[in-house]
């Protein structure tokens, strides 16, 4: 096995969240040394976002915050002192990134803006994930995945007609497009260091990030004055298209037909044929038309049988169908997902055995896995003091006594 891609490269993380260390999480599994840096009196507030493992709440049991920040390590520092942004600055020396996702002016403030931390290292690459972005009307406004959601038209387009925007169960935002574009960023960035010599500025505003999912409705009212509307599960491509009910308690079948030999397949699956000749049901048009009845007659049959039953039947017959998989589902019986060996579990100092999401991707020569348990709260302040920045033991002792580790 080869060294891990990233190995070498060192990145000094403000991040917190979502978006941004989700980022950094690809960087880090992918071995960069990544330290984060954080403080006890102003949290990640992940850190203190629920499920706790075995429901005991603490700032290290958080299984939110753990599954964003495997193999970081993790710097406590009360950044409203001077030693502290001096430290920061002695290990900015030795960097290759540095990140933060807060509203502009927070990292000035400091004197760790882009501009003070080139003269400290003039190769340095520096990642701003302001919500939306560094310049504009709306540069100092703050928010998190949800707020997002709604400002990029995502849930508007969530729910059902009649009913209110709804959003998803969780921020996409900082999931998909805002660390995986970040992440993105960075390596073109560090092969351009590597090309010339010279490192930059990367900027990545989360809403214009986030905007890219929403690139049909977009091109429909810049290009053909449409706004497109919430649908709930039906789609103009195919019918029937929805979810359906099956036996048990919350379990359903997805299922899809985009033309008429999926739909005479799944009459076959079924035992629907007879409905092939009824005139409501027998072109794809009428079919749309009267996707209420469609979908009832659809339901009467799936809700008879279990949804693995279901979507093993109708993909034999070549019609597109998955079962809505719970988390339980996912971790404990999603025989792919297992084979695949995508939850892998680590070992963490307080909490013990935890699982975490592996990275998205195989690398066939360098795999990429979480190779660490997400740090305790300061877990590090010693190693990275001494090790890297290189403080002699009473230096160590005299910032600990003024306080600048919390």
């Amino acid at each position: 096995m080869g060294r891990l891609p990233l190995e070498g490269i060192r990145v000094v993380d403000f991040t917190w969240v979502g978006a941004g260390p989700m980022g950094t999480r690809i960087l880090a599994d992918s071995g960069a040394e990544v330290i984060k840096v954080e403080s006890g009196i102003r949290p990640d507030v992940l850190r203190l976002s629920a499920p706790y493992k075995d429901k005991i709440p603490g700032i290290n049991r958080s299984g939110y915050f753990a599954n964003r920040n495997s193999s970081k390590r993790s710097l406590m520092l009360d950044m409203s002192k001077p030693q502290a942004r001096e430290l920061i600055k002695r290990l900015v020396k030795t960097a290759d990134i540095v990140s933060n996702s807060f509203t502009p002016n927070t990292m000035e403030k400091w004197g760790l803006g882009y501009e003070d931390i080139r003269k400290i290292k003039e190769d340095i690459i520096y990642l701003n994930m302001p919500m939306q972005g560094t310049t504009g009307p709306h540069r100092d406004y703050m928010g998190f995945g949800a707020t997002m959601n709604a400002l990029i038209g995502f849930n508007h387009l969530t729910g059902l007609p009649d009913r209110e925007p709804i959003g998803t169960g969780t921020n996409y935002p900082d999931h998909v497009p805002n660390p995986t574009h970040a992440a993105f960023a960075l390596m073109a960035a560090l092969r351009y260091r590597n090309r010339t010599g010279r490192g930059q500025c990367v900027e990545v505003a989360q809403t214009e990030s986030a905007l890219n999912i929403l690139a049909v409705a977009v091109m429909e009212a810049a290009n053909n004055g449409r706004i497109q509307e919430r649908q709930g599960n039906r789609e103009s491509y195919a019918a029937p298209h929805g979810a359906y009910p099956c036996r048990g308690e919350d379990r359903w079948c997805v299922i899809a037909c985009r033309d008429d030999r999926q739909w005479l397949r799944l009459l076959e699956a079924a035992g629907l044929e007879h409905l092939a000749d009824d005139p409501r049901f027998s072109t794809f048009a009428a079919r749309i038309k009267h996707a209420d009845e469609l979908d009832a007659i659809i339901g009467e049959w799936t809700k008879r049988h279990e949804a693995e039953e279901v979507m093993r039947l109708l993909q034999r017959h070549g019609v597109p169908a998955g079962v809505v998989q719970n988390a339980e589902d996912l971790v404990e019986r999603d025989e792919q997902l297992k084979l695949r060996n995508q939850f892998v579990r680590l070992e963490h100092p307080e909490m013990g055995l935890c699982i975490y999401n592996s990275m998205p991707f195989k690398l066939s020569e360098t795999p990429v896995v979480p190779r660490k348990a997400a740090p305790l709260l300061g877990e590090d302040n010693e190693y990275i003091c001494k090790e890297i920045i290189g403080l002699s033991d009473e230096e160590y002792r005299a910032l600990q006594e003024a306080d600048v580790f919390r």
